[in-house]
């Protein structure tokens, strides 16, 4: 195996390895929800999850541009730093790191005490039975005192991936995925003789696990990166040259971050409207659909990481080797995953719920798992390796154009199925054109980013040194 394959199988198996818990996560709580017993059933109550977690994302993803900025900025200072090493401690990486950890906290307060008018205001726009609603601001109102956590793990995340450091980023995941399942599970059913929280204890687990990850990744920080600290000033974060680049490139990725609000706000705010039990199997497909990406991104954190470290480097050819490899990679990974969706796509879904009529509903909407491999390996590899080179105009269009894809397959579909067609856009069709909807902003991404990137590739940066450096890879 060549060099640089060990090192993007070191990157991305760790990263793998902690996504494999992601929609353990997802799956775990719609599994606690679609057992408990109570007014409306288990759809009442996996729809109350999923409203409620739109809820929060509506928020949260549009700060994942934390995560993005910082692992790009930071996989690119760290290239900068090997390339340029004297033997001086480097305090580059951790002005990134401080940077990004001092607006998460400005922001974390805000949200907190925004709290309650955002609650009424993301009502206005999420539909849902009065069941389902009452259940989501219940999980809303848990899950809220998170906050601080999970946008400094935002942070961290990207941090150590820029640091070429996978295997810390995966316990943060580990720590947080699987205390989450823990702790919900515990809280929720209950242990031994005593019966449990019921509902409310599936986001008090969450809020626990997140401090948990917080609180680990501040310990390893302090022991593994003590000597990225050596000479650093908080000021220096702030100077007005680092600022500058930082505003721009977050501006960017937060036009993105909004696309994906809107989208992914689109898809469950649909669903809502067809009742609970369309919302249910819209939920259920969502979480079964990410199993895969959760996969592939563990290759598309390894084209951030090599790619940013590489252009910091000033190797161009081997930032073009890294995007060749990882794809081949990648591809490889969605070949594997189009049979397990085939032969396994039914046994997943009896996993996620119980309840006979759900099951029955969801079986319908199986047949799309298939195609989400060959279509989304691309665009979630081309967004790691986009991110790692910091080409954020190129990203935030790309999404842009999907965001316009999704509602235009949506709204366009919808009036020519009715008024073309003669077919009522209902139950079991409304979510077949939900679902065609969303394939379409992933195809879209897929193009545009494939056709930019020859013309990013251009301006990636060079040195006369490359080819002894690249050889000793």
């Amino acid at each position: 195996m060549k060099p640089l394959d060990k090192e993007i199988l070191r990157l991305a198996i760790p990263s793998i390895l902690a996504n494999i818990t992601v929609p353990l996560v997802g799956m775990v709580d719609t599994a606690i929800a679609g057992h408990l017993h109570g007014s409306g059933g288990s759809a009442a109550f996996i729809g109350g999850i999923s409203i409620g977690a739109l809820m929060l994302n509506l928020l949260y993803w549009n700060f994942f541009f934390l995560r993005a900025s910082t692992g790009g900025l930071t996989a690119q200072a760290f290239g900068r730093k090997a390339l340029n090493s004297t033997g001086e401690p480097s305090s580059e990486c951790a002005a990134i790191l401080a940077r990004g950890l001092s607006i998460t906290l400005i922001m974390a307060v805000l949200i907190l005490a925004l709290q309650w008018p955002y609650s009424r205001l993301a009502l206005l726009v999420v539909d849902g039975s009065p069941t389902a609603i009452e259940l989501a601001l219940k999980y809303f109102f848990i899950r809220i005192w998170a906050a601080p956590a999970t946008l400094s793990l935002m942070v961290f995340r990207g941090w150590f991936v820029g640091m070429q450091d996978s295997k810390s980023s995966m316990w943060v995941d580990l720590i947080v995925n699987v205390g989450n399942i823990v702790f919900s599970l515990i809280l929720s059913l209950g242990i031994g003789g005593w019966s449990g929280m019921g509902f409310t204890g599936i986001p008090t687990g969450t809020v626990i696990a997140q401090y948990c990850g917080m609180l680990y990744s501040i310990v390893r920080c302090g022991s593994k990166y003590r000597s990225e600290f050596q000479g650093f000033r908080l000021r220096e974060s702030f100077s007005k040259d680092s600022l500058r680049s930082f505003v721009t490139l977050n501006a960017d990725l937060f036009v993105r971050s909004l696309s994906f609000t809107g989208i992914y706000m689109g898809f469950t705010m649909i669903a809502a409207h067809y009742g609970d039990l369309m919302l249910a199997c819209a939920s259920i497909m969502m979480n079964l659909l990410m199993i895969f990406s959760y996969f592939t991104d563990g290759f598309a954190y390894a084209g951030q990481a090599l790619t940013g470290r590489f252009i910091g480097e000033r190797q161009a050819m081997m930032v073009r080797f890294s995007v060749h490899r990882v794809f081949v990679w990648s591809m490889a990974v969605a070949i594997v995953w189009v049979g397990i969706y085939a032969l396994a796509g039914t046994p997943l879904l009896n996993i996620m719920t119980d309840d006979s009529s759900v099951r029955q509903a969801c079986s319908a909407f199986l047949p799309w798992l298939i195609i989400m491999p060959p279509l989304g390996c691309a665009a979630f590899t081309w967004d790691g390796i986009y991110i790692g080179a910091t080409a954020s105009k190129d990203i935030r269009n790309a999404m842009l154009g999907a965001l316009a894809s999704f509602l235009a397959i949506w709204f366009i579909g919808k009036s020519l199925l009715a008024n073309v067609a003669g077919i009522k856009v209902e139950g079991t069709t409304a979510i077949h054109l939900l679902l065609a909807a969303y394939f379409a902003h992933i195809i879209f991404r897929t193009i545009y980013l494939s056709i930019r990137y020859r013309h990013i590739a251009r301006n990636f940066p060079s040195s006369r040194s490359e080819l002894p450096q690249t050889e000793s890879q």
